[in-house]
């Protein structure tokens, strides 16, 4: 701040007013949004998020198998449903882990990449500013999470996947506000999806694949692609 008041005070042929309000600008900005959130960061977000998609579209498939299988289909026909019961929740409980696990790669890769970058451009990883973003960001997820549940516990499976890109787009668009601009275009785009597969039901996994991967992975490239390609 001492530098930028220096420059306020004293320009002078070495600091043309032009190139002095730009700096003041820039460290403005500087001051009032985290910055450094690294392209690579939204790259390995998106193939952590495609993974965890294939491993529940694999999952997923071999419950059908099994459904279609001897046992599973006798047992449909002699009115035995605890079999199936068993097996659906097994379904559930096994794609609710795999979503975890890509939760947690997908947050301590996107972490390590930020803090790399945040460390070349020497600037806190927990000041005001980040303190303001995390919580922009976590409080429509926490929000999220909860109307999520109770979607699972009511059985509205077909929801859950167009709930979970929307608040995420929320978190987003809100988050904007405290770093990098373009981050609320990654947000419309949530958004967007989310909105559509809530009258498509039964795709749900590849609208999720589509806005948790390609989506972050073409946000990550772009954010590289203009902010770190010289750096």
């Amino acid at each position: 701040m001492l530098t930028l008041f220096y420059k306020v005070l004293f320009m002078d042929s070495q600091h043309p007013p032009l190139e002095t309000l730009q700096d003041i600008k820039r460290m403005m900005e500087q001051s009032s949004r985290f910055i450094s959130l690294s392209g690579w960061s939204g790259i390995s977000a998106g193939v952590c998020a495609l993974l965890g998609a294939t491993a529940a579209q694999l999952r997923i498939v071999s419950y059908l198998q099994a459904l279609r299988g001897d046992h599973t289909y006798e047992s449909y026909y002699r009115g035995d449903t605890n079999s199936l019961s068993a097996s659906a929740a097994a379904l559930y409980n096994d794609l609710f882990l795999i979503a975890g696990i890509t939760f947690i790669a997908a947050f301590i890769s996107s972490f390590l990449f930020t803090r790399a970058r945040s460390r070349r451009n020497g600037t806190s990883m927990w000041d005001r500013t980040v303190q303001r973003l995390a919580w922009n960001t976590v409080l429509p997820m926490m929000v999220g999470g909860f109307v999520i549940l109770r979607l699972v516990e009511s059985g509205f499976y077909g929801l859950v996947a167009p709930c979970c890109l929307i608040f995420y787009g929320l978190a987003l668009v809100n988050a904007s506000k405290y770093t990098l601009g373009e981050i609320r275009y990654l947000g419309y785009g949530q958004l967007i999806l989310g909105i559509i597969n809530l009258w498509t039901g039964g795709w749900g996994l590849y609208f999720w694949a589509a806005g948790f991967g390609i989506l972050h992975i073409v946000y990550g490239a772009f954010m590289w692609w203009k902010y770190e390609r010289q750096a």
